[in-house]
């Protein structure tokens, strides 16, 4: 297995980590376009990450308007094999207060406005979802949280919404029906787009708010949002630091993003054009050259 290396996408209160050193910002080119901006590489106890701000810095693209395969492409580029995503979100469930943390197992995509494959060009590919997040970072990051003292959750479902407005309370009520756990509107298409790379994925979900759902909470705002999320940046910060220095401690043996490509390609090789291999030459070059 090649070397591990570790991408982190979240916001602007996870890259100004106390302890990081060689810190510089890298513009990636992807066969994809721009992604949201330039990726931080660092080194953290002689362990080099990456960093990508999901928004921009400055928090400028709204979550339709993220380029969702860049970024991975992006990361890819740069080595990443493994992806720590860390996400505000809504709670869909009582138990669930503002300030928990959730590591979230499944997702559900209501986004409808995303491209959502890399395979999209006369190179056909069907990913398995069923299991869309990696057991080796889940472990990862139940350790890190409990040794920073977080109050979490391990396991849970992530409805995921187009956005950029918060929910009916319809929607919300429905979605509660469905037994979500949290609301966001980031990880899809992220997560598949990670599957489609062989990046191992996984999401920490920060919770900020309930949803409108709730009696007492009966309108999420952004002042509200915020707040929590500067309360609960600190601990994001301890939680990323510790998965850092013990990530490679949890072997990722069996992960369903391994080699998933290996049976998902359904195209015949003679039917994909040399420009659309060359496009996937870092996403799926792994495969489409053995071809």
């Amino acid at each position: 297995m090649k070397k591990r290396k570790l991408g982190i996408i979240g916001g602007s209160g996870l890259y100004n980590i106390e302890g990081f050193e060689n810190d510089k910002w890298k513009k990636v080119k992807t066969s994809w376009g721009e992604p949201s901006g330039r990726i931080m590489t660092a080194t953290l106890n002689k362990e080099e990450i990456c960093f990508l701000p999901r928004h921009g810095k400055g928090h400028k693209l709204s979550p339709t308007k993220i380029n969702y395969r860049a970024n991975i492409d992006a990361l890819k580029r740069l080595g990443v094999t493994d992806i720590i995503s860390v996400s505000a979100v809504g709670s869909l469930q009582e138990h669930l207060l503002p300030g928990t943390f959730v590591i979230v197992d499944q997702f559900i995509d209501r986004t409808f406005a995303r491209k959502k494959t890399f395979f999209d060009d006369d190179v056909v590919a069907h990913v398995s979802m069923a299991k869309p997040t990696s057991p080796s970072l889940m472990k990862c990051c139940e350790s890190a949280l409990i040794k920073s003292k977080i109050n979490y959750q391990n396991g849970g479902t992530y409805l995921v919404m187009e956005g950029p407005q918060f929910s009916s309370l319809a929607e919300s009520k429905l979605y509660r029906s469905w037994k979500a756990d949290v609301i966001g509107m980031t990880n899809m298409p992220e997560a598949k787009l990670a599957r489609e790379a062989e990046i191992r994925y996984c999401t920490v979900a920060m919770v900020t708010d309930f949803d409108c759902w709730h009696p007492d909470h009966d309108e999420v705002d952004v002042p509200t949002v915020i707040k929590t999320l500067q309360q609960n940046a600190l601990n994001a910060q301890n939680m990323i630091k510790e998965i850092i220095k013990t990530f490679k401690s949890f072997p990722p043996k069996n992960d369903p993003a391994n080699d998933c490509l290996d049976t998902a390609i359904i195209t015949a090789p003679k039917f994909r054009s040399k420009k659309t291999i060359t496009k996937l030459r870092v996403i799926a070059g792994r495969v489409l050259k053995k071809k």
